[in-house]
């Protein structure tokens, strides 16, 4: 592992490079091409700054709604697979109708929010 520059100076070193150089000098489809590839490496960098907190605070709310025990897989992996399966048993409630009224439907309707909000800011760069 290095040390400097690290992997998000990195992709904004090439994120920088296409909007400052490549865009300017290419036009039409080419100008277009490097703005899109400027834009993924921008959200693949705040992708990659804001992903543990985000994994573990959208595990915290689902475990929260679904009634899990303990703290949060320390292993990425493991953590991804049990927000795969909490967001699974959290679609069957929702087809069962527990989010179509009572306290329920609130706490569901919070988690919902801030994980989309959550997930808009990786792909838009900033609050909605």
């Amino acid at each position: 592992m290095n040390d400097r520059p690290d992997r998000l100076e990195l992709l904004e070193a090439v994120r920088r490079f296409l909007t400052d150089e490549a865009v300017p000098a290419l036009g039409g489809h080419l100008g277009y091409q490097a703005r899109v590839a400027a834009n993924v490496v921008a959200i693949v960098a705040r992708e990659l700054e804001s992903e543990s907190e985000q994994l573990e605070s959208e595990w915290r709310g689902l475990a929260e709604l679904l009634g899990f025990a303990g703290d949060p897989p320390t292993n990425p992996q493991e953590l991804r697979a049990q927000i795969l399966e909490g967001n699974e048993a959290l679609c069957q409630r929702i087809r069962a109708g527990e989010a179509d009224g009572g306290p329920g439907r609130q706490a569901i309707f919070q988690h919902l929010r801030k994980t989309v909000d959550a997930k808009l800011v990786v792909a838009r760069g900033r609050p909605s």
